[in-house]
Formats: structure tokens, sequence, C-alpha cells
């Protein structure tokens, strides 16, 4: 990762500063609502064509209104994507293929976060299963569009939350002990160690496919009421959305990490990008670093071939 940036790159870049996207494609999986809402109006605003990779179709539907209700021309497409289910992220690559001959940029942005225990539908805890497992097997199955597509871009959306991260490889699903954030920082933390060891893969075969991972900082979304809603908790239900509305920087700052990841010409492959104010919590977006633990290669490898015997996805591309 290198930390120059250009003298022509704003200090305060906002999604303004997006370039011309005209022509390219973009899938953001979780774009109904959130960041995924904010990344793909502002994609749409600047001429993409964005594929909103989305679970539930009523709420797509709503999310595409929305924007079109701001961005009257925004090229939208809805295909359902439900990331806890391979049968399903199996289907959706399969049909994107079918549609589609280049992907420029594959925004991984879906993510479930402090949920009570439950299980993908193949078996995985939750978090792992939907934030690492679904998009690992997403980005495999595409990958082959995104290599022959110059210059592809495929971010992964990590969090704040991996620095306290650790892989539980002798009880990854947690089974034995479950702790919905340990699990929950356990799936950031997964999602840095893919990126860097595609990012490794993809360096080695030579390619020009960036891979990058992005936080948020501190935004309001509705990710922090989601676990207290499915445990009917009105209390903690209150309690954050007082603290989303003292504390978080409003969803549209908190898409600006994702937009840079996704468009700033200066970003290289196996970079970080977070918020650049104090403590990464809020602020204009720029590259930054992660944890030790999250560079660790033998980890990184561990994940991966786990990952890989897991879902059956072998990315069969980078070994040719």
């Amino acid at each position: 990762m290198s930390d120059n940036v250009p003298a022509t790159v704003p200090k305060k870049w906002t999604a303004e500063h997006i370039p011309d996207q005209t022509g390219k494609v973009i899938v953001v999986t979780g774009a109904n609502s959130g960041l995924g809402l904010e990344t793909s109006r502002e994609m749409a605003r600047r001429g993409a064509q964005v594929i909103m990779a989305c679970r539930t179709a009523s709420k797509a539907e709503a999310a595409i209104a929305d924007i079109k209700s701001d961005v009257p021309d925004a090229k939208l497409t809805f295909m359902p994507l439900d990331l806890a289910s391979l049968e399903s992220v199996r289907s959706f690559a399969e049909a994107f293929t079918e549609q589609h001959t280049k992907l420029d940029i594959l925004c991984n942005n879906a993510g479930v976060m402090a949920l009570p225990y439950s299980k993908t539908a193949d078996g995985f805890e939750m978090q792992f299963g939907t934030n690492h497992i679904g998009h690992f097997a997403l980005t495999g199955l595409l990958l082959d569009t995104l290599l022959a597509t110059p210059q592809s871009r495929i971010v992964n959306v990590s969090s704040l939350a991996h620095v306290p991260g650790k892989i539980k490889f002798k009880d990854i699903n947690h089974t034995k002990f479950y702790n919905k954030w340990l699990a929950y920082c356990q799936s950031k933390l997964a999602n840095l160690l893919f990126t860097y060891e595609l990012h490794r893969k993809l360096q080695a075969r030579g390619s020009d496919t960036l891979c990058v991972a992005s936080h948020p900082g501190y935004t309001s979304t509705n990710l922090q009421l989601a676990a207290s809603q499915m445990k009917g908790s009105k209390f903690w239900e209150r309690i954050w959305a007082m603290l989303n509305g003292t504390f978080a920087q409003s969803t549209p700052a908190g898409a600006w990490t994702n937009l840079y990841a996704c468009t700033a010409p200066h970003i290289e492959s196996g970079d970080f990008v977070g918020p650049k104010g104090l403590f990464e919590l809020r602020g204009h977006p720029g590259k930054t670093k992660s944890t030790k633990r999250s560079r660790n290669k033998e980890d990184a490898k561990r994940l991966w071939d786990y990952s890989v015997e897991q879902t059956g996805v072998a990315y069969s591309a980078l070994n040719d």
C-alpha cells in the first residue's frame, strides 16, 4: 500500500469529486439501504450502470424509486442476491454473466452486525457466512468477468471492528461459544485477510484488476438497529438511535469511503480506505492502515483455503 496521494486529489474529498463513470458497470451488494443505497445513488449520478444486488425485491424497488426521484436518468437494475445462501450467490453470478460481458467495479458492501446466533442456509454462523463467505464466493464466481474488464476494481467493505478481531480457526462458526460482537469482529477481519490475499494473487498473475478495502468509520445506518429489532429490544433500539444521532456521521458521508475506493484514480491494489478524522470515526476519506493481524499471510492463506473448500469456488483463473 502506498501513502502517496497526488496533489490534485482534494484533501476534503466528497462524492462531488467522483470522476465520470459513464459506460461503467458496477455491482453493489446490499444496495437497498444505508451505505449501499448511497453508493448506488452517487455512482448512478455519475453515469454508471448500477446493478443493485439485494435480497428483497420490494426493498430494492423502493430504493430504485428513491434514487430516480433524485437522479431521474439513473441506470439501475435490481438482481436478487442472498449472501446467506450459496445457491443464491451462484444464481446471481450465472444471471449476471449471461447479461453482461464486463464488470468494472464489484462493491462487496452488504453486511450484518451483532445478530443473535443463527446460521446461513449452508450452516455457517450468520455473520461470518454473510459478511465473508458469501462475498468470497460471489467474487470468485465473477472473477473471469472482472479480469476481462480493463482496470476493474473489487472493493471489500470492512470495519474498525477488525481491530480486536481474531479468526477462530478451531471453531470458526462459533458452535461452542457465541458472542455476537466477537463473531462480528471476526467477520470484518476476514474481509481484510481476504482482500490482501486476493491482492497478492492478482499481483502474482500480473493482473490490472485492483482489490482494495474500505471502512466507513461510525456511520448512522440501520445496521446498528437491526440486531435490536430482531431481538425485540426497544431499549437497545433507542440507545443505538440516540448514539447514531449524537456521534455518527451521516449515511451519505459514510459512503464516501466506498466511493473513494471505487473511483479515486490514485487508488492502488492492496489499499485500505477510511475516514481521516479523529480515530477514523468520521471525516473525509483517505488511505489508512489496518492491523498487523489483518496482514498475517499465514492466516490469510489458511482462511482462503478454508473458504475454497467450503464454497467450492476455486478461483481457477488465478491458478492458470
